[in-house]
């Protein structure tokens, strides 16, 4: 199923207007304005050109997964990997008391997260 809130999002985060995208997809404003407001849905071609205009998949249009392209799950888990790396080497240079804080502070949040359940809000 085609989510308009998703073509809405990424074409403002693309900061193209409606006409902008519209140009570069061949078709009318208004066509763009039908697709946003769910009054229509694009046509296969029409939604290959929209995904590659915003630089997203055509699942992520349709709602079939999450992550908007492949290479931003990449770019997330080497940007995750990085932070990761960085905070073990920060904790490994650390005065000793300030690891025993670090590891105290880590057995603190193990202890508050072990009977939630995945999703669940710290404050449910």
């Amino acid at each position: 199923m085609f989510h308009p809130e998703r073509l809405i999002e990424w074409r403002k985060k693309k900061k193209l207007t409606q006409e902008q995208l519209a140009i570069k997809v061949n078709t009318t404003k208004g066509t763009i304005s039908n697709y946003e407001n769910g009054h229509s849905t694009p046509p296969h071609e029409t939604l290959v050109s929209i995904a590659n205009i915003l630089d997203v998949s055509t699942d992520f249009l349709l709602g079939r997964t999450n992550q908007p392209s492949e290479d931003t799950s990449k770019e997330e888990e080497e940007e995750s990997d990085t932070e990761i790396s960085m905070f073990f080497k920060d904790f490994k240079s650390a005065p000793k008391e300030r690891q025993e804080e670090m590891l105290r502070f880590w057995k603190f949040i193990q202890e508050a997260e072990k009977d939630r359940k995945p999703g669940q809000r710290q404050d449910d």
